[in-house]
């Protein structure tokens, strides 16, 4: 395995290509990816031969191998389905390419929350919204929105549980440890690596301020 540090200078491995991407701290793009009108939040990663395209990825975003997340369309309503009829100029049929529908595709905006596991091979389809600490199984193929803490699986993606109840999701939710400063996870990380209830019951009805907390 290859030791390295991460920082806040993303760490980006051969052979990627990065169209309009804006990426946080401590973020790592494994090989062979392709990211296009992508935003990823701080100490978010993918693994090898991912392609991202017109998607909003949370902080702490776990995207494992060979994830497809935002597969752009095809005109499904016109007599073919092929580049030439948008992307004219590349075969010489127009000297504009047909901007209308390319900006449409781009708005197809897919987001991705905060703490995701997004397993190997996942397919994500445009417009989708994972929730915060949710998971999608290896291989799913996911056309709906994925609620908060919820796990899904399956052609077409289908919910098989919830991670935690309901009132532990917003107990979760209220305190947005993903907002944390470097310097504070530094400090909490082990109680991030507690059991659950131990952690709530320790952070649920502190807010943050200036990178210190105060009972409130």
């Amino acid at each position: 395995m290859i030791e390295k540090k991460l920082s806040k200078k993303p760490y980006i491995h051969e052979h990627c290509q990065l169209f309009h991407t804006e990426l946080g701290e401590y973020t790592e793009i494994g090989a062979h990816n392709y990211l296009e009108n992508v935003k990823m939040g701080d100490f978010s990663y993918t693994g090898q031969f991912c392609i991202l395209q017109n998607v909003e990825v949370g902080k702490f975003s776990n995207i494992a191998a060979m994830v497809r997340i935002g597969p752009t369309a095809h005109p499904m309503n016109r007599p073919t389905l092929h580049h030439i009829t948008y992307r004219r100029k590349m075969y010489g049929v127009d000297t504009h390419d047909d901007d209308t529908f390319l900006s449409w595709r781009k708005a197809q905006i897919t987001y991705i929350g905060h703490d995701t596991w997004i397993g190997h091979g996942a397919i994500i389809m445009p417009g989708v919204k994972i929730g915060n600490g949710a998971v999608v199984g290896s291989g799913a193929i996911v056309t709906k929105d994925v609620e908060p803490y919820t796990i899904v699986a399956g052609i077409p993606a289908k919910p098989l549980r919830r991670r935690f109840d309901e009132q532990t999701v917003k107990r979760l939710e209220r305190i947005k440890w993903w907002d944390w400063s470097y310097e504070t996870l530094k400090e909490r990380i082990d109680d991030l690596s507690q059991h659950i209830e131990t952690f709530l019951d320790k952070y649920e009805g502190r807010r943050e301020f200036s990178g210190k907390h105060f009972n409130g």
